[in-house]
């Protein structure tokens, strides 16, 4: 069935392509480098194994950049990129050769005259959190635990219905997996994805996105339920609040009803001093006991809290020049240091990002 979806979209959208002319081709680029000093000095300069982004120590480096081809038309709408950095690397990990580089790529067809109703299929970004792996779309440069450890992307096929009034937007999507593009092997089932998102005004947007399904081999199926909830308001032209709340049940064994469970509540505050110059905290906290998503292999997993605030800096435009400080605090001793290991770690990230 997913093939089928994938193919007619692809297929549809391309004939209208063709007969469409009045669409339009936009070609975008963006590009982030950033140096990160974590005071714990890991001997092989990588950051513990769930940051995903921004993940080297003293080093200059590339998180994202990517080059981006974008056609619209009334009826017909495609997006292809092209990436590579840092996140690339550690997010893309399990993906085969040329895949590990295409940041983006689908093709949707509007499946209604009347209503804004359409049917997309390939790669693209998740229905699941308020960041997403463009750190000048996010208001602090390092992504949340939270947002590290939940899909950045994800390949399949997705049916979206928006309101005439813009007010709301319902999705349900078909998933090769969680954050995967090739089907984890040995998995025959798909998993599945919904979204609601209502934008009562222009100051606030509440989100509620599920995914269900596994992320293992028939062999070692482990069904796994995920719920994503966040808000974000803008209470002033100068001032915005996001609050978020994930949380997740994966099944203990094949077939069980016991579950294990992991959440994270985060809380980010922002505020402008004018149209140049903003400042960002963040608050959070992440507890998978478990590990079913981080595992530690520590007494008490991965419980761990964190801090950080950032000020930013757009001397024009397009361009964002960041700094952040950021701490972690866990429960157990998870973080490698020269002398052993420790339950605290704090960081400095800075980044110029770059949009064309």
């Amino acid at each position: 069935m997913k093939k089928i979806l994938f193919g007619t979209a692809l297929l549809i959208s391309i004939q209208l392509m063709a007969q469409d002319s009045t669409g339009s081709l936009t070609i975008s680029g963006y590009a982030e480098a950033y140096y990160q000093y974590d005071f714990n000095k890991p001997l092989d300069n990588n950051r513990p194994g769930f940051i995903y982004s921004h993940n080297r120590h003293n080093e200059f480096n590339l998180n994202l950049g990517f080059i981006k081809a974008n056609y619209s038309a009334e009826r017909v709408r495609a997006n292809l990129a092209l990436a590579a950095g840092t996140y690339m690397n550690a997010n893309y990990a399990a993906e085969p050769g040329v895949l590990k580089n295409i940041y983006e790529a689908n093709a949707g067809v509007k499946i209604s005259k009347k209503k804004n109703l359409w049917l997309d299929a390939g790669i693209f970004g998740s229905h699941i959190g308020f960041e997403s792996a463009t750190s000048k779309d996010c208001w602090n440069i390092t992504r949340s635990i939270l947002a590290d450890n939940s899909p950045y992307f994800e390949a399949g096929a997705k049916i979206t219905y928006s309101s005439d009034n813009s007010k709301w937007l319902l999705s349900g999507l078909a998933l090769n997996g969680w954050q995967r593009i090739t089907r984890v092997s040995g998995n025959s089932l798909m998993s599945w994805g919904t979204q609601i998102q209502f934008k009562p005004s222009d100051k606030v947007l509440l989100n509620y996105s599920t995914f269900i399904g596994t992320d293992k081999p028939d062999s070692a199926r482990l069904s796994r339920l995920f719920h994503n909830i966040y808000g974000i308001f803008n209470v002033t032209d100068k001032f915005g609040v996001t609050a978020g709340f994930d949380i997740g049940t994966e099944e203990k064994f094949s077939g069980s009803d016991d579950k294990n469970t992991w959440y994270s509540p985060v809380l980010i505050l922002k505020y402008a001093f004018n149209n140049k110059w903003v400042i960002a905290g963040r608050l959070e906290h992440y507890n998978d006991e478990n590990g079913v998503v981080i595992a530690t292999g520590s007494p008490n997993g991965f419980q761990t809290t964190g801090y950080s605030i950032n000020i930013d800096n757009s001397p024009a435009k397009n361009v964002l020049v960041r700094l952040e400080i950021r701490n972690l605090s866990s429960k157990d001793d998870i973080f490698s240091k020269p002398s052993g290991i420790t339950g605290n770690t704090t960081f400095i990230t800075s980044s110029i990002a770059v949009s064309f």
